[in-house]
């Protein structure tokens, strides 16, 4: 049964029993929210703080500000500099690092169940007091700059970067890509960085989850004490700033593959990199159980669809699959293949070919069965990690404002029914929009 993950501090205490687990969750003082899964058939725990604050949330001329703060955060506090934060973990045997995403930054941990205060004191130490210095940022730019041109090395990061930009929108704060470019991150000064640090870096702002073998309350102490050691003043009866707003599935394009005028990056490489695709659904669309088993049997494993009938069957890719992303109010599909140069018309023609039978013929029961399959199997096994757990609770608090158990998420793949994904792939067959290739100048 879905539980929904109220905004005000009714919620303190929702208690739920799963699969010989407690899941709970708690609005602290301040409006920080807790959410935690006991699991004492581990001697470990992942924690992770959470702000829903990521690149879409900056304006253009700040572009890259969000990844840099994230940076930045692990050089220094009041209290450790940046090697302290380093050995912290590794001299326990831990992990710890971050991520910067479209709609949020998060970092988190992973040490033995014993090592959980001194995660937590680190973690909030860096989220409430990092020192942002300017000599750090002026060494740090250089690492993220480096951190940009191996990326642009990558022709698969380029490509897929691109794609983005091109189906989300190059001008919009959605399209422009999590780290920024060159320019921009060369643009930020330390007044950005703290500007942008003080306005999002707040208790009724961060999501704190955790999995493992942990106890409820004596976390909610301790991270209540940290955080107010850090200098967060935390009321009592605060609430949460709300959760980003729902949006619209975004329109469908009205382009047929076939007919796309690719856009050519040129790099010198031996295989052309193709992506192709367009608008798709928004994170918390009704249909986003539908897409997953689509793209299952489309392109997501060695029996999908584009696997067998264009590397299997005819030899003409080694790597090829399709994705989804979703975001609030916006979403895309894609297709992507390497091949060499002088296959990729070939290559194009038959992925969206694909899609197009999908759409015109069905899916068949065999296929539903297999991607159900795949999809609970993978769930199944993503339980057996800590780290996975921890990522579901930030998701379900971040995004969806409600808690799935297990078995209810099963329970809606299963009710996706074949229909449901003919109407979807016939959607999408229609609605190609982009197409970006990375490959030989000469390939054209």
């Amino acid at each position: 049964m879905p539980v929904d993950l109220p905004m005000s501090d009714a919620a303190s205490d929702l208690i739920l029993a799963e699969d010989g687990s407690l899941v709970r969750r708690s609005i602290l003082p301040g409006g920080v929210r807790l959410l935690t899964e006991t699991d004492t058939s581990v001697r470990s725990v992942s924690i992770g703080m959470w702000l829903p604050v990521g690149s879409r949330d900056e304006s253009a001329p700040h572009a890259g500000s969000t990844h840099v703060l994230e940076h930045l955060l692990f050089k220094g506090t009041a209290r450790r500099s940046a090697l302290d934060i380093a050995q912290a973990f590794d001299e326990v045997g831990g992990e710890s690092n971050a991520v910067t995403a479209k709609e949020h930054t998060f970092y988190y941990g992973r040490v033995r169940s014993a090592d959980l205060p001194l995660a937590v004191d680190v973690l909030a130490d860096m989220i409430t007091s990092a020192t942002l210095a300017p000599e750090a940022l002026a060494t740090e730019r250089e690492v993220i700059l480096e951190e940009l041109a191996m990326a642009e090395d990558d022709p698969t990061d380029v490509g897929y970067e691109t794609f983005l930009a091109q189906v989300l929108g190059p001008d919009t704060a959605l399209g422009r890509p999590v780290g920024g470019t060159a320019e921009t991150v060369g643009a930020i000064s330390a007044a950005d960085v703290r500007d942008h640090y003080a306005e999002h870096y707040r208790p009724a702002n961060l999501v704190v989850t955790a999995v493992g073998d942990l106890d409820h309350d004596a976390l909610a102490a301790l991270l209540g004490q940290r955080l107010a050691d850090g200098g967060w003043q935390l009321a009592d009866g605060a609430t949460p700033d709300p959760r980003r707003p729902d949006g619209e599935d975004p329109a469908p394009g009205a382009g047929d593959a076939a007919a796309l005028v690719p856009l050519r990056l040129a790099r010198d490489t031996e295989q052309t990199h193709v992506y192709l695709g367009g608008p798709g659904i928004t994170a918390t669309s009704g249909e986003r159980h539908v897409m997953s088993v689509l793209m299952s049997i489309l392109g997501g494993g060695m029996s999908s669809r584009l696997f067998q009938h264009i590397r299997e069957e005819r030899g003409l890719a080694y790597s090829v699959y399709s994705f989804s992303a979703g975001y609030r109010g916006a979403g895309l599909f894609g297709l992507y293949a390497a091949c060499r140069p002088s296959r990729t018309a070939q290559v194009v023609e038959l992925m969206a070919a694909e899609l197009t039978a999908m759409g015109r013929d069905g899916v068949t029961e065999d296929e539903m069965r297999r991607a159900l399959g795949q999809i609970t199997g993978s769930l199944a096994l993503g339980l057996e990690d800590t780290s996975s757990r921890m990522g579901r609770l930030g998701t379900a608090e971040l995004v969806h404002g409600r808690y799935t158990d297990v078995d209810e998420a099963v329970a809606r793949f299963a009710s996706v029914r074949a229909g449901d994904v003919q109407d979807l792939a016939a959607r999408l067959a229609s609605s190609f929009t982009t197409r970006v290739d990375v490959g030989p100048a000469d390939a054209a």
